[in-house]
């Protein structure tokens, strides 16, 4: 059932009347929003009256796996079907895999990973109505309706320029859709008509989710044969300090050196750099992260995604190409 706020019920009465039932400061809100996305107010409005709040979705926020330590989040994609239904979709589509590292300079290995990890080869792509979940996100969410109420006017867009009905397109709790679990801001930026049968189908093409994942990475600063983290050792306990929960790259390795964190491999003195840090049982590893590891944080900030992607592709090169 529909629980609706003044605000999302001015919008429910919008019509041809609907600019007289909104307060000055709700138009100007939706006008932005409206001017922000490029989606016309009435648009807004009547998917607004399609959209039903759905409380599991908020419910779904509170147990995300990102949550959980590094060793029983590694195990949920780091395993035996996962790695070899990865080699057999490798193996199925490596044409496009290959056309898509050479065009967009990304290795096959990570945009399977990603694919991966995110939807098990597009096996999993979410039930969730995903109007009913940007809805929900951007009127009710405590503290992130800015970002959702963008998705939901975005998603409005990209139903519109697709042909897509709003209301049965499914996808994650979050508003994510397709192989690659794009938003809607990331399939209208990044989504690319690989197989250049003029449609760009994140659902059920994969030469197109393929392509997608491969230029969102290209876009975002992926580095072709530049590696992705170090294994590090903290040789001064004050080193600690540099620890983030999230990949910036705001220090330089310099930095982290001279206050006792080392490295097998050499760095250049001014390469950017963060350090992480991730919980196994009894001890936590230290990695320093590096431009391509903060490439795969821009689809999702957590360093233990990143991480489980860049350990699925390694996984997956190594059974793949046979060592």
């Amino acid at each position: 059932m529909k629980r609706i706020t003044a605000f999302a019920f001015s919008l429910l009465t919008a019509g041809a009347s609907w600019a007289a039932t909104l307060s000055p400061a709700e138009i100007a809100k939706l006008e932005i929003l409206s001017q922000e996305t490029r989606v016309p107010m009435t648009e807004l409005s009547q998917a607004v009256e399609q959209a039903n709040y759905r409380q599991s979705v908020l419910d779904a926020f509170k147990r995300t796996a990102e949550s959980k330590p590094w060793y029983e989040y590694k195990a949920l994609f780091l395993t035996e079907k996962r790695i070899n239904e990865g080699v057999a979709f490798w193996k199925a589509h490596a044409t496009e895999l290959a056309r898509a590292e050479r065009t967009f300079k990304v290795p096959a290995s990570v945009i399977v990973a990603i694919i991966g990890v995110e939807t098990f080869y597009g096996n999993n792509m979410g039930k969730h109505p995903i109007l009913d979940s940007l809805f929900t996100l951007a009127f009710y969410h405590p503290t992130r309706t800015p970002f959702f109420s963008k998705e939901f006017a975005n998603f409005v867009k990209l139903a519109n320029q697709q042909g897509w009905d709003l209301t049965t397109r499914q996808g994650s709790y979050a508003g994510a859709m397709g192989m690659g679990q794009f938003m809607p801001s990331s399939y209208l930026a990044y989504a690319v008509d690989f197989d250049g049968d003029g449609y760009k189908d994140l659902f059920s093409d994969p030469a197109d989710a393929i392509g997608s994942v491969a230029n969102y990475f290209n876009k975002h600063g992926w580095q072709m044969g530049e590696p992705v983290v170090e294994a590090a050792q903290i040789t001064n306990p004050a080193a600690l300090s540099y620890v983030k929960d999230r990949v910036e790259l705001k220090q330089q390795w310099i930095q982290l050196k001279q206050a006792g964190i080392k490295t097998t491999k050499p760095l250049a003195a001014s390469t950017p750099v963060s350090l992480i840090q991730l919980a196994q049982p009894d001890y936590s590893e230290y990695w320093v992260a590096r431009q391509n590891f903060y490439v795969i944080t821009r689809y999702n900030k957590s360093p233990l995604y990143a991480m489980a992607v860049h350990d699925l592709s390694q996984s997956l090169a190594k059974q793949y190409y046979g060592h």
